[in-house]
């Protein structure tokens, strides 16, 4: 009877021993908040109070390894998280078992942020299209972004309403391009923001993106002329005008294959480039212009026709010949030129057919010396008469000559006034003269003083290689005569002094006069050697000839 007392009692003690373990021991974990970063480890502690726990140990999908352990604990490693999850932790204390969760948030900071322009180069007026993309950031609902036009906030989204599994954000946005947006910085900021999970905020920025706007719409105009002669330069031009941005125009040049060296202009919307061409072949070539700017390219093309056409070739017999000299004078068309050009020569008769040389038989006189003759030589190309003319002088041989006109006989000087002996001889080569009085040589490039001693008769020689030719010049010295009424001397004082004036005038201007009365027979003695040479050599030339 006392043994089944003893045993109730026992029995009675343990029920209500196990009853006060169930209330005293407790099951805690660490950490009691996991933020794990994607593809990370996480440590997780479980304990109890239980003073001599039983079976414990934690439940999850995740890959677990215990790495220690204790009396009332122990510790796992979970590896490559990837996904948000939840773990429980159990122990048991006498046949009882507890547990407690913990709840994983997976983030990943949005380290790669990407915009995009599209296009890179827009037409004003036209749409383009700005887009933001981070490929994977977790958790989608504490990401914000922020779509930037330099410092300007253009657009801004967060996504809480987007599945929590997702890991990949996006945003679009059109917009109107205009002439201002040029040269636009545009960027994309990412944050995500983990405060709230006991973590910190994270940023991302994407790489700067330029935006290029551009007003190309008229084609480019060439400007040269449609007729070219052959190795003879030629400007041409093209142009483009209503263009944005102007100074960011290319252009290329090509006369056939032949790519021309380019010389760029621009004022405000007009741009342009110059250049030098030299076509080296006859026939129809093609001028093109490229003009670019950006991802726009305009082409312009001009036919050109190219022809060749020399001037005409004159021809004297004779370049030098003797006065009463009979020579021909000939006009013909150079051999390059094609068809053969229609020739006319200035003083011939008639004018010849096409191909056909113009000439004239000349009789020439000592008035035909410094005669210039011309020979025009006329073409037709595309419809556009072409004239190219040749210029050659004639130098007639003469003896000198003392004219009248030139070298008058009789010559009236003014006593005390400057004068000079006045004689001009003519001939060719340009004859050289000395003058004497009383047997001394005048030097007729020095005026003098006129005196009653220079009355008298001067002698003047012209020579040059064909001759020489001389001729006594009288020279009177008038003065006042004695006796003048004082009516005439009162007179002659006022007339002199209303003269200063004109006095003062006349010698302003005689330097003039008297330089070009002088110009004749100023030649330094060099000059005068190198004639006579010159002329010597013609006479003998003239010699050789029987002229």
């Amino acid at each position: 009877m006392k043994m089944l007392l003893f045993d109730v009692w026992a029995l009675m003690v343990l029920i209500s021993c196990s009853g006060a373990t169930e209330e005293l021991f407790e099951v805690s974990i660490w950490p009691n908040q996991a933020l794990v970063e994607y593809g990370q480890s996480l440590v997780v502690n479980c304990s109890t109070t239980c003073p001599e726990p039983g079976p414990s140990g934690i439940e999850t999908f995740l890959k677990k390894t215990q790495v220690s352990k204790g009396p009332q604990w122990k510790e796992f490693l979970l590896e490559n998280i990837t996904k948000n999850s939840f773990l429980q932790c159990f122990f048991s204390c006498a046949g009882i078992q507890k547990d407690i969760s913990l709840g994983i948030t997976v983030y990943e900071p949005p380290k790669l942020v990407i915009l995009e322009l599209q296009p890179a180069w827009v037409a004003v007026d036209e749409t383009f299209t700005v887009t933001c993309q981070v490929p994977s950031v977790a958790p989608l609902e504490n990401l914000t972004l922020t779509l930037l036009q330099g410092n300007q906030e253009l657009y801004k989204k967060n996504f809480v309403s987007l599945a929590m599994d997702s890991q990949r954000a996006e945003i679009t946005i059109n917009v109107r391009a205009q002439r201002e947006n040029d040269r636009c910085n545009f960027s994309c900021h990412a944050e995500l923001d983990l405060s709230l999970q006991g973590g910190t905020l994270f940023e991302g920025s994407s790489l700067i993106k330029v935006l290029r706007i551009f007003e190309f719409s008229q084609s480019p105009q060439i400007w040269v002329s449609s007729l070219m002669e052959v190795g003879m330069a030629e400007a041409v031009s093209c142009e483009v005008a209503r263009v944005f941005p102007a100074k960011e125009v290319t252009f290329h040049m090509f006369l056939g294959d032949e790519e021309l060296n380019l010389f760029p202009f621009w004022e405000e919307d007009t741009v342009w480039a110059n250049a030098t061409v030299r076509a080296m072949e006859t026939g129809d070539q093609e001028l093109s212009c490229l003009a670019s700017l950006g991802p726009v390219e305009q082409k312009t093309r001009k036919p050109v026709h190219v022809y060749s056409f020399p001037p005409p070739i004159l021809e004297l017999e004779e370049s030098y010949p003797l006065a009463g000299t009979d020579i021909n004078v000939t006009c013909s068309g150079h051999v390059l030129t094609s068809p053969s050009p229609t020739l006319r020569l200035q003083g011939a008769p008639d004018v010849p057919a096409p191909g056909k040389p113009a000439w004239l038989l000349l009789t020439t006189r000592e008035e035909d010396d410094g005669r210039n003759f011309s020979c025009e030589a006329s073409l037709e190309v595309q419809g556009q008469q072409l004239i190219k003319t040749t210029v050659i002088q004639l130098h007639v041989l003469y003896k000198p000559r003392l004219e009248e006109s030139g070298c008058p006989g009789n010559q009236t000087w003014v006593e005390g006034m400057e004068e000079m002996l006045a004689c001009v001889p003519k001939g060719n080569p340009a004859p050289a003269m000395v003058c004497t009085w009383n047997g001394v040589i005048i030097d007729l490039e020095v005026p003098q003083k006129a005196t009653q001693n220079h009355t008298g008769t001067y002698c003047c020689t012209a020579t040059n290689q064909l001759g020489s030719v001389s001729k006594d010049i009288a020279v009177v010295v008038q003065g006042l005569e004695k006796g003048v009424s004082s009516t005439i001397f009162v007179i002659i004082i006022v007339a002199l002094g209303v003269g200063v004036i004109t006095v003062t005038l006349y010698l302003n201007y005689r330097p003039c006069k008297v330089e070009r009365r002088k110009l004749p027979y100023r030649q330094t003695e060099t000059n005068k050697e190198e004639e006579s040479q010159f002329a010597f050599q013609q006479a003998e030339k003239c010699n050789s000839h029987n002229c």
